[in-house]
């Protein structure tokens, strides 16, 4: 058993503030859905800047590049410069970019990640459909495997296919060619929709099922990214806090960085979920557990509004 997270209010609210100097926040589920804005998010993360914060936004989205992300912040009236921005595309092209890859990456994968590989000089594969072939053991007369291939980097790709999956795992058979993911969600939260939109996850694990060894994974909740933007920002762990509404991702990214948490209930983890946790006798379950809860961000506007 576990202490389940307590709720932000006016009791706690003073303290809280006074805990941390850096926000870390997750954008889908916390900040948006889709092309919704979630409430008076934008407003919340503003007063929080007012006070001293600095704020920063983290998202395992690799669709985009940072500068598509400037541009959604701004028709959001959301205040963004790049580099408060980090994604898990931009942190893959970085991550690459220290380790002084040199060869050809294999991306499977969407334009975000080729555009920010682009901005470091780090080659690749194009991204985009590829042709099906309806006879799976007749591949070996069409594709044809670069010899320079030192990554596969595994995102997320609307355009999945057989073929695609092939090279992935061929070019892997080498032991010495990295094995990269973006991130390993499982699912996209938007609103409105009975239809549950799969993410980079289940394409990690179509690769990671075949060469059976684990991936890099840059994404949360690896420390990959804390250590990323605290390498540029030179942030504090124990005075930062990050936000998310996934606890399998964003507050485990939060334990596993040494930050302080808090989750909002307005994307995939639920209140259910989070008593589930708490009452379980799996310690690594009360990992998902967050120091804080709120059901919506926009909820601390009030809580704010004497400081």
């Amino acid at each position: 058993m576990a202490q389940m997270p307590k709720l932000l209010n006016e009791n706690c609210i003073e303290g809280f503030l006074s805990n941390f100097d850096n926000v870390l926040t997750d954008c889908d589920g916390v900040l948006w859905r889709g092309d919704d804005i979630i409430g008076r998010s934008n407003e919340a993360l503003s007063m929080l800047r007012a006070l001293g914060k600095k704020i920063f936004y983290i998202t395992n989205n690799s669709t985009k590049t940072i500068e598509d992300y400037v541009k959604k912040f701004e028709s959001m009236n959301f205040v963004a410069d790049k580099e408060e921005i980090i994604s898990s595309a931009y942190a893959t092209a970085q991550y690459l970019k220290q380790q002084q890859f040199s060869k050809k990456v294999y991306i499977l994968g969407s334009s975000g990640i080729a555009l920010e590989l682009d901005k470091v000089g780090i080659a690749h594969t194009d991204v985009g459909p590829e042709y099906q072939i309806g006879d799976p053991f007749a591949m070996d007369e069409v594709i044809k495997l670069e010899p320079d291939i030192g990554a596969v980097v595994v995102g997320f790709d609307s355009y999945l296919s057989f073929p695609k999956i092939v090279r992935a795992v061929s070019y892997l058979q080498q032991p010495d060619c990295l094995f990269i993911a973006t991130n390993t969600d499982e699912w996209f939260p938007r609103a409105n929709s009975d239809l549950l939109i799969p993410s980079a996850g289940c394409m990690v694990s179509c690769v990671e099922t075949v060469v059976a060894r684990p991936p890099i994974v840059i994404g949360k909740p690896s420390k990959n990214m804390f250590t990323i933007l605290s390498g540029k920002h030179q942030l504090q762990a124990s005075r930062t806090l990050m936000i998310g509404d996934r606890s399998n991702t964003d507050i485990l990214f939060g334990k596993n960085s040494n930050l302080q948490t808090m989750l909002v209930l307005t994307g995939v983890t639920t209140m259910e979920d989070l008593e589930e946790y708490a009452s379980s006798t799996d310690e690594e379950k009360h990992k998902l557990l967050p120091d804080f809860y709120l059901p919506r961000l926009d909820d601390i506007i009030n809580l704010l509004k004497d400081f």
